[in-house]
């Protein structure tokens, strides 16, 4: 039986993106098989098929899969056959406190992940899909929804009438605007583009400031809640937004760090964050449990991802320059 598959060659690089065949295989106990038809793309999976972070063997990336169950091993009563599923993170964190390091066990990293059609892999690799989504609009949960989901919900015990700072239209930043408007809190998006802060705005955001006309956005954002200050910054700069990110919160707020697109180094200042009492998260997605519980809440809420662009498997390295253009809002999905 074939298998389509996507491979980055060891050091990664457009260049060493290579389509092959991979095994199929029957699922053992505690296993299930999965005919994928989806994968989204992130900030890691771009690192790892660009050769920012290569991988140091062949390796099948995506970590976001989903699909349609087609076998469950022995001792499997989760899943059935035809159910609609969507890959976990960490397979190995299943609840509870993070204990997994880095990304050794993370599919398409550390160990092959969803560029292909079918898989065979763990229960815990999984969890059902929301009800009625399609398998695209599944796969953008596993890294994006989840990460935005575990810093409000769980990190964050995001409550009714909290005011959020997001910031840029990414898939992190846009499910944090859906997740907040979803529990009754107040918004804050911050956006280079006119264009695309009117989209934010259209989806729900109360307040929209373009950080590029106005460098000191997170004093703005403290004047926008009358001198108190932000309850959550989701926070995707890293060096480059925390200074502002600071600015804008409220004494004992937290500060979700979710991502490095500032540079991976920088100057802290420590001053703020200490007399602010200030609460900085490093935020790595998060745990099976979590996920499953943002399905739920999905499922009873009704509310659907955005998807910006669908590319076909074949065309990955396609997707990522585009994802490198910066043009996007919301996820980009391959379809296969």
């Amino acid at each position: 039986m074939s298998n389509k598959t996507i491979y980055v060659e060891a050091g990664g690089g457009y260049d060493k993106v290579v389509e092959r065949d991979s095994e199929v295989r029957a699922p053992q106990a505690g296993e299930i098989s999965v005919r994928l038809h989806a994968n989204s793309l992130n900030y890691h999976d771009f690192a790892v098929v660009s050769g920012v972070w290569g991988p140091t063997e062949d390796r099948i990336p995506m970590a976001d899969g989903a699909g349609v169950v087609t076998a469950v091993g022995a001792g499997v009563d989760e899943f059935k056959v035809g159910d609609n599923v969507v890959s976990t993170f960490f397979p190995q964190w299943v609840d509870g406190r993070p204990h997994v390091l880095g990304f050794t066990t993370v599919p398409g990293d550390g160990i092959d992940g969803y560029a292909r059609e079918q898989v065979t892999a763990s229960v815990n690799s999984f969890t059902l899909a929301p009800n009625g989504w399609s398998h695209a609009e599944a796969a953008t949960l596993t890294t994006a929804g989840l990460t935005a989901w575990r810093s409000l919900m769980d990190d964050g015990a995001l409550q009714p009438g909290d005011t959020v700072l997001i910031q840029g239209t990414g898939g992190v930043s846009i499910f944090a605007l859906q997740f907040a408007k979803m529990a009754g809190a107040t918004v804050i998006a911050t956006s280079s583009s006119d264009e695309k802060l009117k989209r934010l705005s259209d989806l729900g955001a109360d307040h929209v400031i373009n950080y590029r006309k106005d460098p000191k956005w997170g004093e703005t954002a403290l004047k926008l809640t009358g001198g108190y200050g932000v309850d959550h910054v989701i926070d995707v700069g890293g060096p480059a937004t925390l200074e502002q990110s600071m600015a804008a919160a409220r004494v004992g707020g937290q500060i979700s760090v979710i991502g490095i697109l500032g540079g991976v180094t920088g100057d802290l200042a420590f001053v703020p964050a200490l007399i602010k009492q200030l609460r900085l998260q490093g935020v790595l997605v998060g745990s099976r449990a979590q996920q499953q519980a943002m399905v739920r809440a999905i499922n009873a809420n009704g509310m659907r991802p955005i998807i910006d662009r669908h590319f076909p498997l074949s065309e990955i390295v396609e997707a990522f320059r585009y994802q490198e253009s910066n043009q996007h809002f919301g996820k980009i999905c391959l379809d296969i």
